[in-house]
């Protein structure tokens, strides 16, 4: 069996685990064992493709291909490069801190952490996928369980977020199968393995323009519905915000990451004429997000609502970097996209721990949090300032990299779009810096939040994981950077013949 799959395996067994757990100590211990587990297998992947690329090694690593229903030749396909490695990564590290996010959650714990887990295993399927209908399958396993994560275990009105939720990303789904199907019969229905379509075209058989043209904007608009492409993105705050905390953090530091690697892996990468030729359309809509989102997370009052509002601005910004087509600017999504997972995973959990002890989430009731728990406000003080992009944190490097890359466009529009959305860095400050002296600083307002208890142990393990991950991201960057060129490059090269 390839190792691959345990990726997939993993998560079943534990699924079975917390089938036969009899009480939560149970429950507690099938998750940590198997997030360890899942976080263990994505480290020893990351350093061995690392050696494989040190060793002389191209293309894939660990692939397998399994004929799975040979009529429309579909195979259960598995293989990883530089971008899935991360990816990989990405999401281990956010079950792992996602557990212990959820450690005290109830009622219906167990019930919980199925679901969670069967959400988890999408993710990870998708990741570690070359089969397009494969990938559309996992896709489609990591979206089903977020209307009962939001609607049970939710809050506000979770009916309808988890509804709206389900409705958007399902409308986006049936245009992804649409454009998938584009491509399988454009190529010539002889294989759904993207590496194999790819090939093709590098040997010539290039699809049809035409059609290219209308299946190029199905797989874009289908995967950037999850990527909260403006104007497909009214779902995300809606759902974040009525999210449980590890929901919060899985959904927008993992699932959001879907959209913009389907977006360049399958889109782009398959169908680089039609990029080529609509790409203004969306890199307009993109610019749209970051600046929209960063301006609507100013003026709001709820936490959820503004750390949502500013995913939508900052997975804006990896859809923006990707439409750029410049090696530099492409490497700087993918870094964004680790970037963007760890921090705004981390603001989700210290904005759901405060939450749980003020059971508020309302700015203007908020104040003097630093003097009541202060272990939880410095950490929200170091999220904010990775966030808004300060040096020595992974949101800076991501950032400058994309923004750098972006400019490398010779053309007055490229270059004005990049200019518009360099804005988003200030207006980021903004919001960032007035939520964290509104909430944090000044006099305590309200005397019951002066009996309020700072983080206990398994809080302090998730947001202590979380930071480690976000600093380290930015003081060393270098190594995540190697990893993704070798994969960025030839997909950028097949985008600029």
């Amino acid at each position: 069996m390839n190792i691959l799959s345990l990726f997939v395996l993993i998560p079943a067994l534990m699924l079975l685990g917390l089938w036969i757990a009899r009480n939560l100590n149970q429950v507690r211990g099938v998750m940590v064992t198997g997030a360890s587990c899942l976080l263990v297998l994505a480290t020893y992947i990351t350093i061995s493709f690392i050696q494989y690329r040190n060793a002389g090694g191209e293309g894939m690593y660990l692939t397998e291909s399994i004929p799975w229903f040979t009529p429309m030749h579909i195979c259960y396909a598995v293989g990883v490069d530089g971008i899935s490695v991360v990816m990989l990564l990405l999401s281990s590290i956010i079950v792992f801190t996602g557990t212990f996010a959820s450690w005290q959650l109830k009622p219906l714990t167990k019930e919980y952490f199925l679901w969670f887990t069967l959400l988890s295993t999408g993710v990870f399927g998708f990741f570690i996928s070359v089969d397009l209908f494969t990938m559309f399958l996992f896709y489609e396993v990591a979206l089903i369980p977020m209307f009962l994560l939001i609607g049970v275990w939710g809050s506000g009105p979770k009916e309808y977020a988890a509804m709206k939720l389900t409705l958007m990303l399902m409308g986006g789904s049936a245009l992804l199968i649409l454009g998938i199907l584009g491509v399988y019969f454009g190529y010539g229905a002889e294989t759904m393995n993207v590496n194999e379509i790819a090939q093709l075209h590098a040997n010539g058989f290039i699809m049809d323009h035409s059609l290219q043209r209308m299946c190029f904007p199905l797989v874009f608009v289908g995967f950037g519905v999850l990527g909260a492409l403006f104007p497909f993105h009214t779902w995300s705050p809606d759902g974040h915000a009525s999210a449980p905390t590890a929901v919060s953090m899985l959904h927008a530091g993992v699932l959001m990451k879907l959209g913009g690697y389907g977006c360049f892996r399958i889109a782009m990468f398959l169908m680089p004429e039609a990029t080529q030729e609509l790409s203004w359309i969306f890199l307009i809509l993109t610019t749209i997000s970051v600046v929209y989102g960063a301006f609507s997370a100013c003026v709001q009052t709820d936490l959820k609502y503004i750390n949502a509002y500013s995913s939508v601005s900052h997975c804006g910004l990896v859809l923006f970097a990707l439409l750029m087509m410049t090696q530099t600017a492409c490497t700087g999504a993918i870094i964004q996209m680790l970037s963007h997972g760890l921090m705004t995973a981390l603001f989700f959990a210290l904005i759901g721990m405060i939450y749980g002890r003020t059971h508020t989430r309302d700015i203007r009731q908020l104040a003097g949090l630093m003097k009541i728990i202060p272990f939880l406000a410095v950490g929200y003080v170091i999220a904010g300032l990775a966030n808004l992009g300060l040096p020595g944190f992974s949101g800076f490097v991501a950032e400058m990299t994309i923004f750098v890359g972006s400019f490398q466009n010779a053309d007055t529009f490229h270059r004005a779009a990049t200019i518009i959305a360099c804005t988003s860095i200030v207006i980021t400050a903004v919001y960032i810096l007035r939520v964290v002296g509104k909430i944090l600083f000044g006099k305590v307002e309200n005397e019951h939040y002066l009996s309020l208890t700072d983080a206990t142990w398994d809080e302090r393990v998730a947001v202590c994981c979380l930071i480690f991950c976000v600093a380290a991201l930015g003081i060393f960057p270098l190594w995540v950077s190697n990893v993704i060129s070798d994969t960025v490059g030839p997909i950028v090269s097949v985008l600029h013949p």
